[in-house]
């Protein structure tokens, strides 16, 4: 039976400058932040798949990636992980005063309203905030961060009343993107007009209460599953990508949307 002191002792003979392991020594705070960032969407990965058997070792790879920085963090004399514990355990009780405390929350969505509620109390006690759209990281999908960024703003009135406008928006956008095609624009007004439709598209996703990403993440499932049924239905056909027309190929991308169907 392993406890967290084994993992915190594992991790500290790797940073042994002496005896450790020469990739581990060699880290830092930055270089590792991208590893971090990669464990967190496997784990995502192994529940998106259902594996639960694959599931405690992603976990225990992102908790690798917590003992990591707070070890390098001990070494600065910055923090320790005991301090990491006591930061999540102390924002969690303070978050939960119905559950710690006295306060009444009789369900989900209320819970959520006064997480925000105390989250955004917290941002406005720090001095490191100024604006109500500080604090979201912008090392967030970009979808995700926008969906964010658009949440942030509406908790302060910015924000379309009904979504049927948006799709005027959307129509808008749209719009503006063809004509700087028309005019052959530079890529920088190109890729300021798509932006512009994709966050305005998210926009329309989150007051349809959907999650853009995870709406992403299920558009490209669907095209890899497609896409590879139309392969093998090549194959299978004695034919190649190459000597299709673009008809020939849009026939069998529709044979692949049956089969999905069926």
């Amino acid at each position: 039976m392993s406890d967290i002191s084994q993992l915190l002792s594992i991790m500290q003979r790797l940073r042994d400058p002496q005896t450790g392991c020469p990739w581990d020594v060699q880290q830092n705070f930055h270089t590792i932040a991208p590893y971090t960032v990669e464990e967190a969407y496997e784990v995502a990965d192994a529940i998106e798949r259902n594996d639960m058997q694959e599931l405690p070792q992603e976990l225990g790879d992102l908790l690798f990636q917590v003992v990591f920085h707070a070890q390098m963090g001990e070494e600065q004399g910055l923090f320790r992980f005991d301090d990491v514990v006591t930061a999540i355990s102390e924002k969690l009780i303070r978050r939960h005063p119905h559950v710690f405390g006295d306060a009444a929350i009789h369900s989900a969505e209320e819970q959520t309203l006064a997480w925000e509620e105390h989250k955004a109390l917290e941002r406005q006690q720090s001095e490191k905030y100024t604006s109500v759209l500080d604090g979201i990281a912008k090392t967030l999908p970009g979808v995700t961060r926008a969906a964010k960024l658009q949440k942030r703003a509406a908790k302060v009135g910015f924000d379309w009343h009904t979504i049927e406008p948006i799709f005027d928006k959307l129509t808008e956008e749209t719009d503006e993107l063809k004509a700087e095609l028309a005019a052959n624009a530079q890529w920088e007004r190109l890729e300021d007009e798509i932006g512009d439709m994709l966050f305005t598209v998210v926009n329309i996703a989150r007051h349809a209460d959907i999650d853009p990403e995870l709406a992403i993440r299920r558009a490209n499932a669907k095209f890899e599953a497609r896409f590879k049924n139309m392969e093998d239905a090549i194959e299978r056909a004695g034919q190649s990508f190459k000597e299709l027309s673009t008809d020939d190929l849009e026939s069998y991308w529709q044979l692949a949307k049956q089969d999905e169907r069926s």
